[in-house]
């Protein structure tokens, strides 16, 4: 119980930061891509859409290198630990993001 209340402490630190950093990046080019693939009309819909899951799929990808590198320092048993509780943080915080970390 002590690790998973550490770790929680821990993944909520990691994803403040984690929003801070990418506040103006990441985060705001999502919300773009994904206002363009709402209003977009039936012709250009798909191609929004793709444009939206890319930058889903960049978001993902730089949470889980957050989450890797640290698991890394861990045993064995404490890095899948935390993974799960990463993990399920993110999908929380951020569902789009969460749909796709665990595959990552």
């Amino acid at each position: 119980m002590l690790r998973r209340r550490r770790f929680g402490d821990v993944i909520k630190r990691q994803l403040d930061v984690f929003a801070e950093d990418e506040a103006r990046g990441l985060f705001e080019e999502v919300r773009e891509k994904k206002e363009q693939y709402d209003r977009a009309d039936r012709d250009d819909a798909e191609e929004a859409y793709g444009d939206y899951v890319d930058v889903v799929e960049a978001a993902t990808e730089a949470l889980a290198d957050m989450r890797d590198r640290f698991a890394r320092t861990l045993d064995e048993e404490g890095a899948e630990e935390y993974e799960a509780a990463f993990n399920r943080a993110v999908r929380k915080r951020w569902p789009p993001f969460g749909l796709e970390i665990e595959n990552r």
